[in-house]
């Protein structure tokens, strides 16, 4: 992503701040694997969002309006050593020449520098909690300062949350942000086809798994977004399976949620679709249920519209199916106001979607249901699950259907990112024949 992006970034999150405050934040850490093997590293969210910078062992200071530079990036200095073992690092200059710092120090002078720079801010904006020692370290430079108050030294004396007012931003995609998650969404939709097409009785869930991350690598998508879900039979009933060990049977349905991860931003997808490549009478009653009430909260996507509407929607068109089904008995009206639905319809209808699978943002504000809006981009994923059980007869069990897509909200309504992707019951069977 070009660094003009980033840049962009910062000065809107200045234009927020305002003069006199300071936002600071760090890199993620490295996790250790086992021993001392790390696993392969990921930058934090947050950071990645207002830096692109790659690497661990950083912190990030951006100050509006001051003379000596705007955004200050503390990080690893070129050690012979590492470099030996690990490659180059970014480095001081790097950070300046490619990641747009106006400053660069090492890691190691932090304690000496970032008391100094507090000194003439009166706001802090930094994100509390989501790292104990860097807490304590953020203390103890403001405790600093304040054990210097008879010498006129005056600390921060308002700390507001800087993730919220990132998370906001966030929350509403620019041009090259669509483009990267158009990007992303074609890759995870070659892979959807991949498993389709080679799917067959006999397989293992890991195999197909094994397709789909090939598909991934072959595209220049070295991780996944999230831990692939590849779940035959009855194993699609755990909404979040992952263990993709179990073998694929014939006259089984097989649920599949990817997404790939491409310069940072995420898909998510799923489809569903029987390993023969035949849905039976029961699998396609259901898997048009699940259709149909996507369809139903696709028609409520437009801005101005509420989140919540989608999924009102939903619920109303999945009860009424399941009624004529024979999964629910009673009253419509009573079975919405009781809940009755989410015995086999559990989650809410989507998410938002960005840099994370799960990106964050407010879904109310001040109590109500937030209005969509353009450059919003959310998930839509109506499910239907079905573990034994007395009441229902053995034909419906171990039956889980999800059906989803990515979209994004528009000035004149909405895009489906992931239309090309077959999933009418007459599609997937078309192309699952080839």
């Amino acid at each position: 992503m070009d660094m003009n992006e980033f840049k962009s970034r910062r000065e809107e999150l200045m234009e927020i701040m305002g003069k006199g405050s300071m936002a600071i934040l760090s890199s993620a850490p490295k996790q250790i694997r086992n021993h001392d093997v790390p696993y392969p590293y990921r930058q934090a969210s947050n950071f990645h969002y207002l830096t692109g910078f790659p690497e661990s062992d950083a912190i990030a200071v951006i100050m509006p309006q001051r003379q000596q530079g705007q955004y200050i990036l503390f990080c690893r200095e070129e050690d012979d050593y590492d470099k030996t073992w690990n490659g180059s690092c970014v480095g001081l200059e790097g950070a300046c020449e490619i990641y747009g710092a106006d400053d660069a120090f090492p890691i190691t002078d932090v304690d000496d520098i970032i008391p100094g720079l507090m000194e003439s801010c009166y706001c802090l904006y930094y994100p509390m909690g989501y790292s104990q020692e860097f807490d304590e370290q953020l203390m103890a430079w403001i405790n600093q300062l304040r054990s210097r108050a008879r010498s006129g030294v005056v600390a921060p004396y308002e700390i507001l949350a800087l993730d919220h007012v990132l998370h906001e931003m966030r929350l509403f995609k620019t041009e090259e942000e669509i483009d990267a998650m158009r990007t992303s969404v074609e890759i995870a939709s070659r892979a959807h086809i991949r498993a389709m097409q080679i799917c067959r009785p006999g397989l293992y869930e890991f195999q197909l798994e094994a397709e789909i991350l090939h598909e991934f690598l072959r595209n220049g998508c070295r991780f996944p977004a999230f831990p692939i879900m590849v779940a035959g039979g009855k194993n699609a009933c755990t909404l979040h399976y992952t263990d993709n060990s179990d073998l694929l049977n014939d006259g089984d349905l097989v649920l599949i949620d990817l997404g790939a991860e491409f310069d940072g931003y995420a898909s998510d997808i799923t489809r569903t679709f029987p390993v023969n490549g035949r849905f039976t009478p029961i699998q396609k009653a259901i898997y048009e249920l699940v259709l149909k009430t996507q369809a139903a909260a696709l028609e409520q996507i437009y801005p101005g519209n509420q989140w919540n509407k989608p999924h009102q929607a939903a619920i109303e068109v999945v009860t009424q199916g399941m009624i004529e089904l024979g999964l629910l008995v009673g009253k419509f009206e009573t079975l919405i106001e009781e809940e009755a639905y989410k015995r086999f319809y559990v989650p809410r209808i989507g998410h938002w979607l960005g840099i994370d699978v799960h990106d964050p943002g407010d879904y109310k504000i001040d109590g109500v249901w937030r209005e969509l809006e353009a450059g919003m981009i959310m998930t839509v994923e109506p499910g239907l699950y079905i573990p034994p059980t007395e009441d229902i007869h053995e034909d419906w069990w171990n039956i889980g259907v999800r059906i989803e897509d990515d979209v994004l909200i528009t000035e004149w309504g909405h895009e489906v990112l992931t239309a090309d992707l077959p999933k009418t019951v007459k599609d997937i069977q078309r192309l699952m024949a080839k």
